[in-house]
């Protein structure tokens, strides 16, 4: 299953205007999982920083969703967001100063090579660092471009069946079942093992970190509704574009119900890691 090309179709077609890309990020918050638990985690470290002079950068920005959502909490905050996809900068650049979003901006930046010292408050990774070989170098950098007293958080596979690459028996955003691809056939990794990544973190020196599972059992059903089978869908054919609506119709209900027990779980295991380090 190809996932980046129904992307691709979706952002054209919600980079029509303002209000089409404004629900597009709306989409994603409500059936994204892991939307909600990263701004969950966003929202605890924005309790103490309200009112306040911050940088914030979105270290791998996408289509601009997470950048939207806290450059809107407080215009005292000044979010940088970098992606390698020159094509994905310019058009968050554009729908930015479109709609008078002042206090963030984009730039094409190798997060390999990426470094501003001592600069950010908060750094954001949301499904990067899989995608990513010299992870460590990353996290150097990320390191480097932290004030002291900093937090990073980064959103990515765990080890548990996250990126599946060679266990079909697990499901999630990137999983296969037997004769079919991976959603996302670039991951250089298979995910990460709740310690090694925080080992990973503190070796290049934060000196605090904790990390929680996402995409539990609730988690998994869930993204199977909202996204895996309208992908499959739509992999299968465009004339499902027509039919997904009605689809959703029915099962959106749950996967909202489900996304939230998800959200509010203790999971002892998970298919996806919320991980905080701080400077």
């Amino acid at each position: 299953m190809k996932y980046d090309p129904i992307k691709r179709s979706l952002g054209t077609v919600f980079n029509k205007s303002p209000f089409l890309r404004k629900s597009f990020y709306s989409m994603l918050d409500l059936l994204l999982l892991r939307t909600w638990h990263v701004k969950d985690e966003f929202r605890n470290w924005a309790k103490n920083n309200k009112g306040k002079k911050a940088n914030i950068l979105d270290a791998g920005s996408g289509f601009g969703q997470y950048s939207y959502f806290m450059s809107a909490m407080d215009s005292a905050w000044t979010v940088k967001g970098v992606d390698v996809k020159t094509e994905q900068i310019a058009d968050c650049n554009t729908f930015f100063e479109t709609i008078g979003r002042t206090n963030a901006h984009f730039e094409k930046a190798d997060l390999v090579k990426f470094s501003e010292p001592d600069k950010y408050d908060f750094i954001l990774s949301v499904d990067v660092m899989e995608h990513i070989l010299e992870d460590v170098e990353v996290f150097k950098n990320f390191y480097k471009s932290m004030k002291t007293g900093g937090t990073l958080l980064v959103s990515t596979p765990s080890d548990q069946g996250g990126s599946d690459v060679h266990d079909h028996d697990h499901d999630h955003d990137h999983d296969h079942e037997d004769g079919e691809d991976s959603f996302i056939d670039e991951h250089v990794r298979d995910g990460y093992n709740i310690d090694e990544i925080q080992e990973k973190l503190k070796s290049v020196g934060f000196s605090k970190t904790s990390a929680k599972y996402t995409y539990g059992t609730a988690g998994k059903i869930s993204w199977k509704l909202s996204m895996k089978y309208p992908i499959l869908m739509l992999n299968a054919s465009k004339i499902f574009f027509i039919i997904l609506p009605f689809y959703y119709l029915i099962t959106f209900p749950i996967s909202l119900f489900l996304n939230y027990m998800d959200l509010k779980g203790n999971h002892k295991t998970g298919t996806g890691l919320n991980v905080v380090a701080i400077k």
